[in-house]
């Protein structure tokens, strides 16, 4: 199999004969794939009618000279004999590479034959939770996953009730729920954890054969959107069940029931007690093993891990707001005229502070919306959404600052919670619940806006003027306004006076790392801390990556 590694091509032509509607979603057409053959035609010297088998790998844009835009293909083919190919070729950017096929789902399934009716129950349904589940399940375990959320249709309901009236439902809402967090937001799947076993593409491939758009398969930056990640979570969910296994709604985690094994000062897990809000009844769940997937804000539980001797740690996040500007503006800046042809440009900067902080975008939503994403009440965290078209007038960003322990008050395991309580309080009394959102011009001069400028919010949920940097810690207000006034130099017009700023960005990640050893257990044998919430991943991919190496060291698998 002969691979290249940087194929460029000029983006004008492949606009020449690409569908101008796949071009802009990222999907690789008929057209498309005609001048990418002919490109490596001229490169290698050999016909298009001898590359067999054709796959493209990796598709980005260099978009670093305005005056020339390329696309970046990464591509595998197979042709006849391929070293004379190379041999006429002397650069290092094609190879020959050995043709390795692994079917994870087979050896998933072919997992070492071992007693598979051990009682495992997984807490929490996000990315981690919903993976590990499907990994347990094809290999001939039933778990039983209790989420305390509702179902993703029933949630969406519960989300749009509160963004048109208030009223927050603490069990069923953005952050809780079926799919978890990522289920409301842009549904990105680019990740910077390192994957020597081949996790990060059993993610996409497991995504995609539950309905996701193929082309997350190969784009550098892939993503679904809340509207189709919302179908593909649930179609996972549908064949979980038809597994064996079982999924619970409505189901909380309240505490644990340890016991001494008599080995020293040795625990071991033996049941849980949850409450049922549909039956209306506290209930005791025994299981051997519980995978914990709980997510970045079931701080009630932090709370009651904590009091049980779970072993955790205070873990630095980033605090800040999210900004909204055009997104034809941030087109323009990136792609120049080509904007309209090309995929809804994002973007990511970074800036250190004169006092040494480092302040960068988190999470940026291209023709996305900001959304009320609070589980307290009396408390607001906002988040970032895109759909699959990233077709919204507005992008927005978080831009955030890191915050640690020297910030909190106090160093215990749950310091960093209740720094993002404290803040989220100001935040919601700021607006009397609804998103504070101010103009960085009046942000600058610490005012409260009175007027819109030629932005306006795009959000979920209802906005009120607000003085946003009495909602953040003056240090991180200082920050972020030496940060946007930087990024200026990188985005023309990103820190014009009209410039949205909304806030409290503040679950960037989670206030806490739960302690666990190399077999993925905490020092409650039989407790398995996973995923975003347990402070060992950070967005949907990672997180499923967590989830399913946890419920390989329970199976044996690979």
């Amino acid at each position: 199999m002969i691979h290249i590694g940087q194929l460029k091509i000029p983006v004008e032509k492949v606009m020449a004969e690409a569908s101008k509607q796949d071009l802009k979603k990222g999907i690789i057409s008929a057209g498309e794939t005609a001048v990418i053959k002919r490109y490596i035609e001229k490169k290698l010297k050999i016909k298009q009618s001898d590359i067999k088998e054709f796959t493209v790998l990796k598709k980005s844009v260099d978009a670093r000279k305005k005056e020339q835009i390329f696309f970046i293909y990464q591509v595998d083919f197979f042709t006849d004999n391929e070293k004379r190919v190379l041999s006429r070729y002397k650069k290092n950017d094609v190879t020959i590479k050995s043709e390795k096929k692994e079917n994870y789902t087979a050896k998933c399934e072919a997992a070492a034959e071992k007693d598979t009716s051990e009682k495992i129950v997984i807490a929490g349904f996000g990315p981690a939770g919903l993976f590990a589940a499907y990994e347990l399940a094809l290999s001939g375990y039933k778990p039983l996953v209790i989420e305390r959320g509702l179902d993703v249709d029933s949630r969406k309901k519960s989300a749009e009730h509160f963004w048109k009236t208030g009223e927050l439902d603490t069990e069923s809402n953005v952050s809780f729920g079926e799919g978890g967090a990522g289920t409301f937001s842009d549904g990105k799947l680019n990740t910077m954890v390192k994957d020597k076993f081949g996790y990060n593409r059993r993610v996409l491939e497991t995504f995609v054969k539950f309905g996701a758009p193929a082309e997350i398969l190969y784009l550098q930056k892939p993503h679904i959107g809340t509207d189709k990640l919302a179908d593909v979570v649930k179609n996972m969910r549908l064949e979980i069940e038809r597994l064996g296994g079982e999924v619970r709604f409505g189901v909380r985690l309240d505490s644990l029931n340890i016991k001494n094994t008599g080995n020293g000062d040795s625990k071991k897990l033996e049941s849980i007690n949850v409450t049922d809000r549909f039956l209306g009844k506290a209930e005791v769940i025994e299981c051997d093993r519980l995978i914990l997937a709980i997510g970045h804000s079931a701080r009630d539980t932090f709370l009651s891990l904590n009091e049980s001797g779970v072993m955790m740690q205070p873990k630095s996040f980033a605090i800040g707001v999210r900004v909204e500007h055009s997104q034809e503006m941030i087109g323009r800046n990136q792609y120049g005229e080509l904007y309209k042809a090309l995929p809804t440009a994002d973007y990511k900067l970074t800036h250190q502070t004169k006092d040494g902080r480092g302040v960068y975008s988190f999470c940026m939503c291209p023709g996305g919306y900001v959304v009320n994403a609070s589980s307290e009440k009396g408390m607001l965290a906002v988040n970032g959404m895109s759909d699959y078209l990233r077709d919204g007038i507005n992008a927005n960003s978080a831009i955030v600052v890191t915050v640690g322990v020297e910030d909190f008050d106090g160093t215990d395991a749950l310091a960093g919670m209740r720094f993002q309580r404290k803040w989220e309080k100001k935040a919601f009394d700021a607006a009397g619940g609804k998103i504070p959102v101010q103009l960085f011009g009046d942000f600058k001069k610490n005012v409260v806006s009175k007027e819109f400028g030629n932005v306006r919010p795009q959000t979920k949920g209802e906005t009120a003027f607000a003085n946003v940097r009495e909602i953040l810690p003056g240090e991180v207000a200082d920050s972020i306004e030496e940060g946007i006034t930087a990024f200026e130099k990188k985005i023309n017009g990103y820190s014009r006076d009209d410039t949205l700023l909304l806030g409290i960005e503040s679950r960037t990640s989670s206030p806490v790392k739960i302690v666990r050893d190399d077999t993925m257990q905490s020092n409650i044998k039989g407790l398995y801390p996973c995923g975003e919430g347990a402070g060992y991943a950070g967005g949907i991919t990672s997180a499923a990556m967590d989830g399913i190496k946890t419920a390989i060291k329970i199976t044996g698998g690979k």
